[in-house]
């Protein structure tokens, strides 16, 4: 009984206990709920007064909005009107233009008709004096202005006559003055020897004996040496004397070193001959190497590729009508490099094209074609400068000459090739160029006679005066000039002169 009692009591306290707790929690919810009303309303009191700040400000902003507009409105409408007066202003004065123009055009249109009838008139006057002016001189009008003609164009040609004259003569001592003078400046101021070589060279002989030890047992001697070296040794009857011939100068100079090394030692025997010429070569090709590089520093040239200084290194051993090659090209250097210098062109470029000028002449015994075709190619390969190029494949004609060096660098050839002294000639080729010259020059309609004179360097052409007029004999003159550049090969210049004679002759009895 006891035990219920205390389970019912427990239940009772449970009941009272769940009844508390949530008459605690309804009170306590109570209280969150005031609580919370009280903070919406403190919320929406807030808000209501920060709506109404807004409100306040919006309405001050607007009208500030509005004050602005309705000032930039004001000053628009001023501006607007302003600018309606100075357009009604220039409409006004374009309108007072327009009737000036119209007033103007009108007077012009009555001058136009004065001036129009001035014109017919004097057409009329004009008509009458041509009438009685062809009464009076009993020609027409055709016939006074044919006669009028006539007479001003032989006055006209008389007067051209004259001054083309005058001009060519003026210019051409100009020219030839500046010539003279650029000339005579390059030549003075260069000098070199003239040195004669050909395709032979002698080798003294210390006796007669050593023709047969050169020869050797059954000629092997001989056959080795020309065989090593590519010459012909040619021992005839020159007492002490041997003779080696070959185109090719390098090769001969080989020979002459070696059969002089082989004289001076005395041992003649194939394997020595070989020897020797080994070493013979290799001297020449240092020759060669050590020529070429004091040639570029001699004419002041620098950074030249190596094979283009062994090829200048090989003319040292190349003649042309007995005037040695690379002292040839050492001179045209320093007179294209003068030359350049006076006339305001490329004086280094000048050099250059100088000194590599006849470069092909090294190797033309080698190579088909001109001289100045195969060094233009072979400067091609390693000169990166095309004008250089140009210039040497220019300097003999064999390509139009459009440059100012190829100009320059025919010129510096011309005088170091022509000057007195430097190459030889034969009578024969002599004796031709002189016959062609005449023969040219006689070719020609209205020519008596020819002769060459000064070595070839003058042509002077007596012609027919009922033949040929003063302006003929100009035209005559240049066209010989052009026929002797287009069929001869002749070194520097011709001059050529004509001459207009007329004589009267009578006899007093």
């Amino acid at each position: 009984m006891s035990a219920l009692l205390i389970y019912i009591l427990i239940g009772v306290l449970f009941i009272l206990g769940c009844g508390a707790g949530y008459l605690a929690r309804q009170l306590m919810a109570n209280e969150q709920l005031r609580a919370s009303r009280k903070e919406a309303e403190r919320l929406v009191s807030s808000a209501e007064a920060k709506h109404k700040q807004v409100l306040q400000e919006a309405k001050e902003e607007a009208n500030q909005v509005r004050v602005a507009a309705e000032t930039e409105a004001r000053e628009r409408r001023f501006e607007i009107q302003r600018l309606e007066r100075r357009f009604s202003q220039k409409e006004e004065a374009l309108e007072r233009k327009l009737e000036a123009v119209d007033r103007r055009e009108h007077n012009l249109a009555a001058k136009e008709k004065e001036i129009e009838a001035l014109k017919l008139q004097q057409e009329e006057i004009r008509k009458k004096q041509l009438r009685q002016l062809e009464l009076i001189s009993g020609m027409s009008g055709a016939e006074a202005k044919q006669l009028l003609l006539e007479s001003v164009e032989g006055e006209i040609k008389e007067e051209a006559s004259r001054r083309v004259r005058e001009w060519e003569a003026r210019i051409k001592e100009e020219a030839d003055n500046k010539a003279r003078e650029i000339l005579s400046l390059a030549i003075q101021r260069c000098a070199t020897e003239v040195v004669s070589e050909t395709t032979v060279s002698a080798i003294p002989l210390p006796s007669d004996e050593m023709k047969g030890r050169l020869i050797g047992r059954e000629g092997r001697n001989i056959r080795a040496l020309e065989q090593a070296t590519g010459v012909d040794l040619i021992i005839d009857d020159t007492p002490e004397t041997v003779t080696i011939s070959s185109l090719d100068p390098v090769r001969r100079e080989v020979a002459k070193i070696a059969l002089n090394k082989l004289i001076l030692d005395g041992r003649i025997h194939p394997a020595r001959i070989e020897e020797v010429v080994e070493k013979s070569k290799e001297e020449v090709q240092a020759t060669i190497k050590s020529e070429g590089e004091q040639a570029t520093y001699k004419a002041g040239v620098q950074g030249l590729h190596p094979e283009l200084v062994k090829l200048l290194g090989r003319l040292k051993f190349r003649s042309s009508y007995g005037q040695n090659v690379l002292l040839h090209s050492l001179e045209v250097a320093h007179l294209a490099g003068i030359i350049a210098a006076e006339i305001g062109a490329n004086v280094s470029l000048a050099k250059k094209a100088g000194l590599l000028h006849d470069v092909g002449k090294a190797v033309d015994h080698e190579v088909e074609g001109s001289h100045a075709v195969i060094g233009a190619n072979l400067v091609r390969q390693w000169e990166k400068s095309a004008e250089v190029v140009q210039a040497i494949s220019e300097h003999h004609g064999e390509a139009p000459t459009s440059s100012v060096t190829g100009f320059v660098i025919a010129t510096a050839d011309a005088i170091s090739g022509s000057r007195p002294g430097a190459r030889r000639e034969s009578l024969e080729q002599y004796l031709k160029r002189i016959e062609a010259l005449e023969s040219i020059a006689n070719s020609f309609p209205g020519v008596e006679k020819a002769y060459a004179i000064q070595a070839g360097r003058e042509v002077r052409i007596m012609v027919k005066p009922e033949e040929i007029d003063d302006l003929s004999a100009m035209r005559l003159a240049r066209d010989i000039v052009k026929k002797i550049e287009e069929t001869m090969e002749y070194p520097g210049q011709i001059k050529v002169t004509v001459v207009r004679e007329t004589r009267a002759v009578d006899y007093a009895k």
